[in-house]
C-alpha cells in the first residue's frame, strides 16, 4: 500500500485542526483557545472525535488509517454512499484501521472516527495502483449542541449516533458539539457556534444543568436568551431549532439542588423560544423533548436519562420528523 499526503482536507465536522510532529488532531474546539474552555477543554470532551470523519473518493479496494495509540477501547465506521460498510472494534493501543476489501470502483467514502475518545490521525494508505482525493462537502452545514445525549458515546458505532443518522437522513454536513456532562450554555459556547458557517443549527439544552446544579431558574432563561443572542450576532437568519429535554423518569418530578425540575426547564425554554419569536426573530423554533422521546419510550433508556444504541437509532430516525415539523408548523409540533 502507498501512503497518502495528510493535509486538513481529508477532515470535516473538526472545528480546528492541530497539526503536531505526528500528525493531525481534530478538535471540538479551537485548539488554540483551550485555556478560555475550563475546566481543560470542557473537561476533555473538546478533543473528542464525535462527528468528525475523513472524506475522500478512491477507487482503492483497502484503505488504511494509522493513529496514535489509542487510550481505550473505540470503534471507527467505513461508510460508502450514506450506507455503513465496515465497522471496526478498535482495542486500547491499537494504532491503525483496515478497510476492505471492497470493490476498486471509484466511490465517495466517509471514515468515521470514535465518539468517545479523542486521536491524532498519523497517516492513510490506499492500494499502490489506487488513486484517493480528498472530498469536499458541499451539503448544508449543521451545528448541533447538547449534552451526552448529542455526544452518544453509547451508540453502537459513530455512524450509528442521532445526528450522524439524523444528517445523512437530512442531507446535512455534520459539526457534532455534544459535550457529554458538559452543555451548560456557556458563553463561550456562544461565540464557538456564533463564528462557525452554519446553514442549520439545533440546541438541546438542559439535562446536564439539571443533573449538576449549574444555573438556576432565575439564571436559566437569562443565559439562553444569551447564547441565542450570541449566535444571532452573525447568523441572523439561520434557522435554529431548540429541543428541550427527552423525558427524565425521576427528574420529572424530583426537584434537584436548585430547584428545578424537567418540566419546569421545558416550560422556561418554551417560554424563552415565543418572547425572542415576538420580537422578530421568526427563524427560531422550539420542540418538545417529549415529542421526540417521551414516557411512552422509556424502554429505550438505559439508566433512566441516556438512550442505548437502540434509543440513539430511533433519535437518528425521528429528528428528520421533529426538524420538518419545526419549521412547517413553527413552535407546534405537528402528527
Amino acid at each position: 500500500m502507498k501512503q497518502l499526503s495528510l493535509t486538513d482536507k481529508w477532515f470535516h465536522g473538526a472545528v480546528s485542526l492541530e497539526q503536531r510532529e505526528d500528525g493531525i488532531k481534530p478538535w471540538r474546539i479551537p485548539y488554540k483557545d483551550y485555556e478560555l474552555y475550563p475546566p481543560e477543554g470542557i473537561e476533555g470532551k473538546g478533543e473528542i472525535c464525535a462527528g468528525i470523519r475523513l472524506r475522500m473518493r478512491t477507487d482503492s479496494s483497502e484503505v488504511a488509517v494509522s493513529f496514535a495509540p489509542l487510550a481505550e477501547t473505540a470503534d471507527m465506521d467505513f461508510v460508502a454512499g450514506g450506507e455503513l460498510l465496515q465497522s471496526l472494534r478498535l482495542l486500547a493501543g491499537t494504532t491503525e484501521a483496515m478497510f476492505g476489501r471492497f470493490s476498486s470502483d471509484t466511490k465517495d467514502l466517509e471514515i468515521w472516527l470514535p465518539q468517545n475518545i479523542g486521536m491524532t490521525i498519523t497517516g492513510l494508505r490506499i492500494d499502490d495502483e489506487a488513486v484517493a482525493v480528498p472530498l469536499p462537502d458541499t451539503r448544508p452545514r449543521w451545528i448541533t449542541y447538547g449534552s451526552s445525549i448529542t455526544q452518544c458515546v453509547a451508540a453502537s458505532s459513530p455512524s450509528r449516533a442521532w445526528p450522524a443518522i439524523a444528517a445523512e437522513a437530512c442531507g446535512f454536513s455534520l459539526t457534532n458539539l455534544g459535550f457529554s456532562g458538559n452543555c451548560h450554555m456557556e458563553p463561550m459556547i456562544g461565540r464557538l457556534i456564533r463564528d462557525l458557517p452554519a446553514d442549520f443549527i439545533s440546541i438541546c439544552a438542559g439535562v446536564n444543568i439539571y443533573g449538576a446544579g449549574t444555573l438556576s431558574p432565575r439564571m436559566f432563561k437569562p443565559l439562553l436568551i444569551g447564547l441565542v443572542e450570541t449566535i444571532r450576532d452573525k447568523h441572523k437568519e439561520t434557522p435554529m431549532l431548540i429541543i428541550s429535554p427527552i423525558y427524565g423518569t425521576v427528574r420529572e418530578t424530583e426537584l434537584n439542588s436548585l430547584g428545578f425540575t424537567l418540566p419546569m426547564m421545558r416550560e422556561g425554554i418554551r417560554e424563552t423560544v415565543e418572547l425572542l419569536r415576538e420580537r422578530g426573530d421568526h427563524r427560531l423554533y422550539y420542540q418538545d423533548g417529549l415529542n421526540w422521546l417521551g414516557p411512552e419510550d422509556e424502554s429505550f433508556l438505559t439508566d433512566g436519562l441516556h438512550p442505548g444504541a437502540e434509543g440513539y437509532e430511533l433519535l437518528g430516525r425521528r429528528f428528520r420528523k421533529l426538524h420538518e415539523c419545526a419549521f412547517r408548523v413553527g413552535n407546534k409540533f405537528a402528527e
